[in-house]
This record gives C-alpha cells, structure tokens and sequence, in this order.
C-alpha cells in the first residue's frame, strides 16, 4: 500500500488553450513511468459534479446570475475533491484536472466582477482551500486561441460563448494569478505542436517528477 501522498496538476487557460489535449498527453507520459494516474476535469469528474456541469453549461435560462454561478461551480468542486480528488491523492496517485479553482477565481472572480475574496471564500469552505502541487497555464495570444476554437466546430456552450472582451478580461485574470503566484504557476507557451507543448511541460514539472 501506498503511503507517500499523491501530486495533484491542474491545467488552466482560456478557451481553446490546448488544455485537455495536454492533460491527456501527461497522463500518458506519468503512467509510462510506472506511476497511477487519475484523469478528471472540472466542472465535473464525479456524478453529481458532472450533473451540476450540466446546469451550468445549458442553463434552463439564458444564464445563471454570476452569483448563482459561482456556487454552482463551488458546489461541484466540493464534490470532486472530497469523491475523488482527495481520496486518489491519499492512495498515492497523481491527480491531473482540467481546470480547477483558479479558473473560478479567473472567470467568475475577474472577468465576472465578483472579485478574488469571494471567490477564494468560497473554496475555503466547500473544498478546504485544497491548491494544486502546480498550476500549468497554457498561454496563447488571442487569434491562435481563436484559430483553434473555429477549428473545433463544436457549438460554443453557455460560458465559451460569451462576449470576446469577457474571454480577454478572463486571460487578463489568469496573467495576474500567475504573477502573484510563481511558485504555484507554471506559465507554458501553448503555440506549437502538441509534442513541443508537451515537452515543455514536462521540463516544468521537473522538479515534482520521480
């Protein structure tokens, strides 16, 4: 049995950034080294964190109040930590997220005016302030990101769709985030091909890899 704690890796950016493609790609890379990983995503990767991942990105209106949205988001990430976050980190395994808090603290927070404080309030009491081991923001300027998006032709859900000064306020929040937290934040060049993306991920994981 396992007694050494697990790592935990979220992966944040704006839309189109490359993240679940990287997440995918490290999770590979960690279980050809012999180690067990666990692959989840926010909102969601528990049922009832995927069921309130619904509400949210299909909202039975046209939107949620930014209020109502925050909790619902803090609701989920509740869920998802105490389920499966922090029981996969006490066995031992790495925990690799699409997304985590910081995306509350960039979208809700920043780009929807309901400041960090109350933000942070909120995962301090559904999800006892749990922070990665390291963030991985992947950072592109906003027509590569763009560029991605159309490649995709996916229908935008109910927060990819919003405005584009909302989606520059939320990369505008990740920046300050990353430059208050260096030693929290890996800020990765997301512009290339996947493989070198990858590499550079790698080489900024450096220190938390056996």
């Amino acid at each position: 049995m396992k007694s050494q704690r697990g790592c935990f890796i979220a992966f944040e950016g704006g839309e189109g950034a490359g993240k679940s493609t990287q997440g995918r790609m490290l999770a590979e890379a960690l279980r050809a080294r012999g180690l067990s990983v666990i692959l989840t995503r926010e909102p969601g990767g528990t049922p009832g964190a995927e069921a309130i991942r619904n509400l949210l990105l299909s909202p039975p209106e046209d939107s949620w109040p930014p209020q109502a949205e925050a909790l619902l988001f803090a609701a989920a990430r509740s869920d998802h930590v105490a389920h499966l976050i922090r029981p996969a980190l006490a066995r031992g395994d790495w925990v690799i997220c699409d997304r985590f808090v910081d995306s509350s603290r960039a979208y809700q927070g920043g780009a929807g005016g309901l400041g960090d404080a109350a933000i942070t309030a909120l995962h301090a009491f559904g999800s006892d302030g749990l922070r990665p081991d390291r963030v991985i923001l992947l950072e592109a300027d906003e027509a590569a990101l763009g560029q991605r998006l159309a490649a995709r032709g996916a229908e935008a859900d109910a927060i990819e769709g919003r405005p584009t000064e909302y989606h520059r306020a939320v990369g505008a929040a990740f920046r300050a985030l990353a430059e208050a937290d260096p030693q929290g934040f890996a800020r990765i060049d997301a512009v290339g091909t996947p493989d070198a993306v990858h590499a550079r991920i790698l080489a900024a994981l450096g220190d938390l890899l056996p």
